[in-house]
């Protein structure tokens, strides 16, 4: 038994599936199922079953993935523990928004990689947004990401990073375009083009109207921030976004939103981050606070 096959294991429970376990570890997929199989020999009980619904664990499985995470923790620890007085090395996993172009993340990471050329990254978003992002992090697939969610998460480290105000974004055809600024109350009544559901932003708003008594349609769903402008030029609705995530859009106008709505960007990790962890952690605070 090796940690390689503990990895496998742990990628194999979280993803339900050998395919993207492989992807993940960076295996090919007969070297993960070999390693399984190898593994099932040696303790001597399956640890997962196939059907058509994919892949699921045993209770035997279920047992050991529960050892096989606590094993790589501490190997991890221990890691850290004898690569303390030297350079950073290994990999930090980061859960980015692919949207937040004002914020230079290839000059962060650009960075990171001339203060720890030893330490490889591994950067990806998440389909379902900071929802997502969170359980990645719980679960030990990510060591950090960017967090959007108005709710604290008690159970992770979180350190906040920056506020932006909501900004309404309106065909410049639309008859709120003339106005300096809007309510939501303006907008309520139209068709809106927004994230969809488990995205940071997403949540704030809707409490924002919940807590108004207004409640809204919402035909149009994109899992890319950066692309509803264009959709709101299109003519498919109207929006409200972070202003630290509205990327211009030809045929869309930006207008100040009269309530004082804000999305909180943080970054969140484990609450026993390894060394190379905290040093990206702190390096997004101080590239990144108080934009």
């Amino acid at each position: 038994m090796d940690t390689r096959q503990l990895e496998y294991v742990v990628a194999i429970a979280d993803e339900r599936s050998f395919t993207r376990a492989a992807e993940r570890v960076f295996a090919a997929q007969s070297t993960v199922s070999a390693g399984i199989r190898s593994l099932e020999r040696e303790l001597g009980a399956p640890l997962f079953e196939r059907d058509a619904h994919g892949v699921r664990l045993t209770d035997v499985g279920e047992a050991v993935v529960a050892e096989a995470r606590a094993t790589l923790q501490s190997v991890e620890r221990m890691r850290e523990l004898a690569d303390r007085q030297g350079p950073l090395r290994g990999t930090v996993r980061v859960g980015i928004f692919t949207n937040l172009t004002t914020i230079d993340l290839p000059g962060v990471m650009g960075e990171f990689h001339r203060r720890h050329p030893e330490v490889d990254l591994r950067l990806g978003p998440s389909p379902s947004g900071s929802t997502g992002l969170v359980e990645d992090v719980r679960q030990g697939r990510l060591d950090i990401a960017f967090h959007g969610l108005p709710d604290p998460v008690s159970d992770l480290l979180t350190h906040p990073l920056a506020d932006s105000p909501y900004v309404a974004v309106l065909p410049e055809a639309h008859p709120l375009a003339r106005k300096r600024s809007v309510s939501l109350a303006d907008l309520a009544d139209e068709t809106w083009v927004d994230a969809r559901s488990g995205f940071g932003n997403r949540v704030t708003l809707d409490r924002a109207l919940a807590a108004r008594g207004l409640t809204r349609r919402v035909p149009t769903e994109l899992s890319d921030l950066g692309e509803i402008p264009r959709f709101v030029a299109a003519g498919l609705g109207v929006a409200a976004l972070p202003e630290l995530t509205v990327i211009p859009a030809p045929g869309a106008v930006v207008r100040a939103l009269r309530e004082p709505v804000a999305w909180r960007l943080s970054a969140i990790a484990r609450r026993r981050p390894g060394r190379a962890a905290e040093a990206m952690l702190a390096l997004l605070e101080e590239r990144i606070s108080g934009l």
